[in-house]
């Protein structure tokens, strides 16, 4: 009897045990929340390679000023699904590095293309990658070997680096927030010569400066990750540096001990910063960016819920009708410089395929980060892009540029009715057969607004 009696206690409590264990296990899964992991990398050219941006250089790279970095920020929300952003002292990502990446993260890693992020700074102090901006380069032979050896190194780095990313990852929370700075100018819009004499400034600008604010479960700032709209054209030298986006993010790991910054780049495509061309001012454009960042990250930021939402494309934008053969070989004889070197380019495309490109697939995405939305587009995007995305989706979201491809200027209706370098001449810059199409700024937003469908990104009431 007592046996029996003492058997059923001890049942019982089992059974409490066990569905105590199951609540709990439960709760606990229910109640996941974020993990994020962080890694980063130098990129800095081992030797001299010509340097990426402004064609009036003429000879390759002499030193560094500040070593380059990439950097690399893992998120996995509550479900286990995951991100990658990864921001570099890069002009730009060429398609062909960029596909290649993502593809082999995705072997590696599992992550879709709408769950990876390609940033680069647009700084034009870094190094020449493999198919990118070659038109304006003279390079020979043996450039182009560094030039290869040290792209294939770079894709190899940043898969490594996306995987530490992912492996490092611990409990953490999100914040966002804007916050602002205001060194950016419109360069179409105001003559860089006279603008000490300016008392206003002209044209459309967006001064906004978003941040993302990751601390571990205690509350300790992991890593920050900030944009801004503004060319990274301070500094024009031999010298490698991240310019004034490189800048601040030493100065925010200056102000933040162990923490790992990350900067992105915005709508900057025809913004400059003003005045420029000295190494104290990129210094002050850095420290200016990084006090804006540190005021945000002491203010009440938004706690972001463990939740993530992707959705990416690539839209079919077309150019307008491209030379002739026989206008590309009256400038193959009659230009020198980037001009001929465009042509000569243009008219080997001619023969090799029969007819010059019509289109270009050009990548758009979202991420949804708790209720937080991110929206990438490829390419030199001017700042009209910033405006009218905000102008549908409310001026909390953030919009990053130069994202997953650089192929070229992205002008907007008004800039490519205007035509200048932004809307017509730096196609021949980027090696493209002819400008863009007049529906490019139509079909973009019209491609946002289906991917926020998809991401869960509401639409302002109008």
């Amino acid at each position: 009897m007592k046996k029996a009696t003492l058997f059923s206690v001890f049942s019982s409590v089992l059974i409490l045990l066990v569905i105590t264990s199951t609540t709990y296990g439960n709760q606990q899964s229910n109640n996941k929340g974020w993990k994020a992991g962080v890694a980063r990398v130098v990129i800095t050219p081992q030797e001299p390679i010509w340097m990426a941006g402004y064609g009036g250089r003429d000879h390759p790279s002499e030193g560094m000023l500040v070593d380059l970095w990439a950097k690399a920020l893992a998120l996995e929300d509550a479900k286990g699904k995951k991100v990658i952003l990864v921001t570099a002292d890069l002009l730009g990502f060429p398609k062909n590095m960029s596909d290649h990446i993502r593809d082999q993260i995705a072997v590696k890693y599992g992550l879709t293309r709408s769950q990876i992020i390609l940033s680069s700074s647009h700084t034009h102090t870094g190094p020449v990658l493999m198919d990118a901006l070659f038109d304006i380069y003279p390079l020979d032979a043996a450039q182009l070997g560094v030039i290869k050896k040290y792209s294939d190194n770079l894709e190899k780095k940043i898969i490594a680096l996306t995987g530490e990313a992912l492996h490092s990852m611990v409990p953490a929370q999100l914040f966002s927030m804007n916050g602002v700075a205001r060194f950016q100018v419109n360069r179409r819009n105001n003559n860089e010569t006279t603008l000490n004499k300016q008392t206003d400034l002209n044209g459309p600008n967006d001064y906004a400066v978003p941040v993302l604010k990751v601390a571990d479960s205690s509350g300790n700032l992991m890593a920050v990750a900030f944009g801004y709209a503004c060319h990274a054209t301070v500094l024009n030298f031999y010298q490698f540096s991240g310019d004034y986006p490189g800048f601040a993010q030493i100065e925010m790991e200056k102000l933040h001990p162990g923490v790992t910054a990350m900067f992105f780049q915005g709508a900057g495509a025809d913004q400059n910063p003003l005045p420029r061309r000295s190494v104290p001012i990129a210094q002050q454009y850095g420290r200016e960016l990084a006090a804006a960042v540190d005021r945000v990250l002491n203010e009440d930021m938004k706690k972001l819920e463990p939740s993530i939402s992707t959705a990416y494309s690539e839209i079919n934008l077309t150019f307008s009708t491209p030379p002739t053969k026989e206008e590309l070989i009256k400038i193959e004889k009659e230009a020198n410089g980037y001009e001929k070197r465009w042509a000569s380019n243009q008219l080997a495309y001619l023969k090799r395929n029969g007819s010059l490109r019509t289109s270009y697939p050009y990548p758009v995405q979202i991420w949804k980060l708790g209720d937080q939305p991110l929206m990438t587009l490829g390419g030199e995007l001017v700042i009209q892009y910033s405006i009218e995305l905000k102008k549908l989706f409310g001026t909390d979201i953030f919009v990053m540029g130069y994202a997953n491809d650089v192929m070229t200027y992205i002008p907007s209706e008004t800039v490519l009715k205007e035509g200048g370098y932004e809307g017509e001449s730096s196609k021949m810059v980027y090696g493209m057969p002819s400008k863009w199409n007049s529906d490019i700024q139509v079909k973009i937003l019209n491609e946002f607004k289906k991917l926020a469908a998809k991401a869960g990104v509401k639409q302002v009431v109008q």
